[in-house]
This record gives structure tokens, C-alpha cells and sequence, in this order.
């Protein structure tokens, strides 16, 4: 989840005994997106999907969902459908159809620490145009996180998303971005999916932050509905994609900690 209204000016490093924390609420909300994958059908509403994943966060993992009465979010988790950019709140009515493309946002608390991921869902015969924004959205991602070790910086991730998106036709929304996370849930640093290689802050062993890049089809610009105060949507209600990894800086390089089964770094 993208939202920073918590920001809190310094960077936490991580004590060994906070990254292990960090590891086992970044393993459950992995394994929430797992489980969620069966139920996320063409027919299905995004109100269910909430229903399953907080039955399942709450009973099974004895976990709390961490968007749930967050700055008066609705829900448990977002279901950002097509056109949403990010923060889509869940309703039973809101039913997905063939072709529609959805990301779901995850983020879980397990003793007092949060991991938060997303991934993008393709239904039923999606049109080949809104896949090759959700794969390259993923590529953007993955050359965020090959990027990450210590003395790298927050520019270098924002340059190679940028980069990537933009040869590919595709624009990077600016008005949200990853962020710093452990005991709270946003925290500094913002980790911005666009800027110049070599500048920002350097990054240093023991910070955890997340890189969710969120791409355009069209033009970068968003709208927020004032309606409900959350749902992004792009302004020239184009497609958007997003997928999020929540990740720690180690000694030489970095480790992913909501890596699902079916990925490896």
C-alpha cells in the first residue's frame, strides 16, 4: 500500500531481531496473495475477495490486516480494478468481468511488524495490450530490486523503472510511491519509481523500505475520488498496473521478503 500520511522523518535500521519479524509478516502476506489466487474468478466480487482475505489473515494466520480503519480505510485489503491506479476499496457489488485486469494489495501485521506486497491478476481473456503493461509493470519491479545493495541509491531504483517504462510506451505515476517499513507502516525513506541515477539517499544494510512502481497506459497523471477520499484513478481512464515487493537491504545485495512460490531472486 502506497498512501504516506504516517511518514516519520528518520530511517530505521534493522536489528537482526527486527528483520526476523519482518521475515515472517513479510512470508504471510505472500502467502495471502497464494492463497487468494483460487478465488480470484471472473463472476467474483471484490467485497468476497476482502471477506476471504481477512478471515484467512485474521483466523488462520492470527495476523491483523493492516489497511483495515487505516487513516479510516474501509477494508482489508485494496482491489484496484482497470483504470484504478491504487487504493481501491472492496464491494460486494463491484463484480469482476472478462478482461479486466485487478491488483491486489496486501499488508499484514504479525507482532507488531508489517509486510506488504501486490500483484496483479489478469481475468479471463485479457486483451494482449493490458498483459504487456502488467508484464512490463512486473519488469520494472524486478530491475528495481536487482538494483538494491548497499551504497546504491533511491535514484538508481527510480531511474531503471523509469527507464523501463517509458521505452515501452508506458508513464510512471508520481503522486505515490514505496516507502519505508517495519514497526510502522509507512516511514521514511519514499522510494520515488522515477528520478536520476546516483541521486537520492544511499542505501545502507539493515533498511527495509518497498518498491511498488505503478505504471500508465496513457498519460502519468491521477485523480483521487473525493467521494470516499482513496480510490486513484488515471485521469484519461487508461489502464494501470502495479506490483509490490517488500525487501531488505543485507550485507551484499538485498532480500526480498514477500517472495510467493513462484518467483526466485
Amino acid at each position: 500500500m502506497s498512501i504516506g500520511r504516517e511518514q516519520h522523518m528518520a530511517v530505521t535500521i534493522k536489528s537482526p531481531q527486527e528483520l526476523e519479524k519482518m521475515r515472517i509478516a513479510g512470508r504471510l502476506a505472500a502467502e495471502v496473495l497464494e492463497m487468494i489466487e483460487a478465488h480470484v474468478q471472473v463472476g467474483v466480487s471484490t467485497g468476497e475477495l476482502d471477506r476471504i482475505c481477512h478471515e484467512y489473515i485474521v483466523n488462520k494466520q492470527q495476523a491483523i490486516p493492516a489497511p483495515l480503519n487505516y487513516n479510516g480505510f474501509p477494508k482489508s485489503i485494496c482491489t484496484s480494478i482497470n483504470d484504478v491506479v491504487c487504493h481501491g476499496i472492496p464491494n460486494h457489488k463491484k463484480i469482476l468481468k472478462d478482461g479486466d485486469i485487478v491488483n491486489i494489495d496486501i499488508t499484514v501485521i504479525k507482532d507488531g511488524y508489517h509486510g506488504d506486497t501486490s500483484k496483479m491478476f489478469c481475468m479471463g481473456k485479457t486483451p494482449p495490450h493490458a498483459e504487456r503493461l502488467v508484464h512490463i509493470t512486473q519488469e520494472c519491479l524486478y530491475r528495481g530490486i536487482e538494483l538494491v545493495k548497499p551504497g546504491a541509491t533511491l535514484g538508481d531504483i527510480g531511474s531503471v523503472i523509469q527507464q523501463h517504462a517509458e521505452k515501452n510506451y508506458y508513464s510512471v505515476v508520481r503522486e505515490y510511491c514505496g516507502h519505508g517499513i517495519g514497526a510502522i507502516f509507512h516511514e521514511e525513506p519514499q522510494v520515488l519509481h522515477y528520478g536520476q541515477k546516483g541521486s537520492g539517499m544511499e542505501l545502507k544494510q539493515g533498511m527495509t523500505f518497498t518498491i511498488e512502481p505503478m505504471l500508465n497506459a496513457g498519460r502519468r497523471h491521477v485523480k483521487l475520488n473525493t467521494k470516499d477520499g482513496w480510490t486513484v484513478t488515471t485521469r484519461d481512464g487508461r489502464l494501470s498496473a502495479q506490483w509490490e515487493h517488500t525487501l531488505a537491504v543485507t550485507e551484499t545485495g538485498c532480500e526480498v521478503l514477500t517472495t510467493r512460490s513462484d518467483e526466485s531472486f
